[in-house]
Formats: C-alpha cells, sequence, structure tokens
C-alpha cells in the first residue's frame, strides 16, 4: 500500500504499537518517543487497531436483503432489537476494556486502638465495566488532589489498556472548576468525565457494589495493626478478587481471565 507523503504510521506501524501496548505493556509515553510522534496520535493509533478489533467479521445475509416479502416487519423487529440491546449496553455492560471505569469512595471505620478524634482514611476503588477489573487504595483523605493522586498512579500507571472514561457521582473529590485536580488528572491523560444524575449516587452501582464486597468479604473479617498493615492486605484482597474469585457477571471467569481471553483476539 503506497502511503500519503505526511503520513507518520504505516499500518505495520500500528499494528506493532497494538502488540507493543498490549502484550509488552510499552507506556504511551514511551512508544510515542520511539516512533517520533505525539501520544495524542499513539492514542489514536491505539484506538483505531480496537475498532478493528471489535468490527464484526460476518456478513449480512444477503437473502434477506432481496427478500421483499416481509420486509417491513424484518426491519421493524431488527430496529426494536437494536434499541433494546443499546439500552443494555448503555445500562449494563461495556464493549471493550477501559470503555468506562467507575469510581467511588468510602470513609472506613477506625482502626481497633484509634481515637475517635482521630482522621478517618478513605478508601478510593475504580472497577472496569467491561472486565470488573478492580483498582483500590487507601488515601488520608477524599480530596481533589487524592482522587486525582489515585487516578494517576494507583490506576493509570498500573493498567494494561487505555481508559476512555470515568463516571463517578458529583463529589466535590470528582467535581470541580478548570483547576480541580482529578478533572485535570482526566484532561491530561484523555479521558472523559461521566457523572451521575444529581442526587441519584445510587447510579453508580457498580462501584457501590464492589465497595461493598470489599467491606464484607476483607475488611469486616480482618484485623489490622496499623494503617499501612490495612493498605497492604487491601492490595492482597484485590489480586484475589481480580485473579482467583469467580465472578457471577462474568459467568463464572475471573477479570484476569475476560482481560486475557480480550487481548488474545488478532487485530484483523
Amino acid at each position: 500500500m503506497n502511503m500519503h507523503k505526511n503520513t507518520r504510521l504505516t499500518p505495520h506501524h500500528r499494528q506493532a504499537i497494538w502488540t507493543a501496548y498490549t502484550q509488552e505493556k510499552e507506556s504511551v509515553t514511551s512508544l510515542a518517543r520511539r516512533y517520533q510522534v505525539s501520544r495524542v496520535t499513539i492514542y489514536r493509533a491505539l484506538k483505531a487497531a480496537r475498532g478493528r478489533l471489535l468490527k464484526p467479521q460476518t456478513s449480512t445475509n444477503n437473502r434477506f436483503k432481496q427478500t421483499k416479502y416481509g420486509m417491513k416487519r424484518l426491519a421493524k423487529v431488527e430496529r426494536s432489537i437494536q434499541e433494546k440491546l443499546k439500552k443494555q449496553a448503555k445500562r449494563y455492560n461495556k464493549s471493550y476494556p477501559g470503555e468506562m471505569v467507575h469510581v467511588d469512595t468510602k470513609r472506613l471505620p477506625l482502626l481497633k486502638g484509634q481515637k475517635a478524634t482521630d482522621k478517618r482514611d478513605y478508601l478510593f476503588v475504580a472497577i472496569d465495566d467491561f472486565s470488573r477489573e478492580l483498582y483500590a487504595a487507601i488515601l488520608p483523605d477524599k480530596t481533589a488532589d487524592s482522587a486525582a493522586k489515585f487516578l494517576t498512579e494507583q490506576v493509570i500507571e498500573p493498567c494494561p489498556y487505555l481508559i476512555e472514561c470515568v463516571y463517578s457521582d458529583n463529589g466535590s473529590e470528582y467535581k470541580g472548576g478548570a483547576s480541580h485536580a482529578f478533572g485535570t488528572a482526566c484532561y491530561e491523560n484523555g479521558i472523559n468525565q461521566k457523572f451521575t444524575r444529581p442526587a441519584r449516587p445510587q447510579t453508580n452501582g457498580k462501584a457501590e457494589r464492589v465497595i461493598r464486597t470489599i467491606m464484607e468479604m476483607w475488611h469486616e473479617k480482618q484485623s489490622f495493626d496499623s494503617r499501612e498493615h490495612r493498605q497492604k492486605d487491601l492490595c492482597r484482597f484485590a489480586n484475589f478478587y481480580n485473579t482467583v474469585k469467580p465472578h457471577g457477571s462474568l459467568g463464572g471467569d475471573t477479570p484476569f481471565e475476560v482481560l486475557q481471553a480480550y487481548f488474545s483476539q488478532p487485530v484483523v
């Protein structure tokens, strides 16, 4: 294929970028430096590759296209099915990793021996809508700076896929003005923000459910000697949640198995 003289990345380059990013875990910054293009160009190449991965490989049955009898009714049924599927996709599961990541915060109980006047720690969680992969950390407060720190250091940095959108409630740690730390972190990493409807934080159900699971399966059944002990043990539980615990919403698979199956698909 003859490339336009101004084209910076060939199809071979784009395939190599996708492989390096998804399989070799090379960062966007490193790829941009290697191919001498901007981070935005790398993000676009990765998004295009993912689009090709998701594109259906089978064609529509031509027999239905050529059949006149019942076409109007068939079209009506197809539209109805498509609308229902769109609603289900919007309400329930996304189509690929990073399409939407739900985030939320919870104030944690005091540790044994702490006083009622001591400052509480806060649990931050992020869960991928598609794979249910969990990221979690404990921070000393629920400020926008802490939320931004969690997003950049505990989610974006270790995450093996691009994050397109974060979904949160309207808490001050996630939503604010032009200089808001969390909003700035999203903008600088090419991430869109979406929020629950005002006074309806329960619409962020996936994040709320995973917090409930963390508290019931982990925090309420453990005894912690210190803040440091609790933080380290949270990492252990997150690893268990992602690689060992079967998920009913995933057909009994783990988030790790879902991601492994997704990234093993060839890009065409």
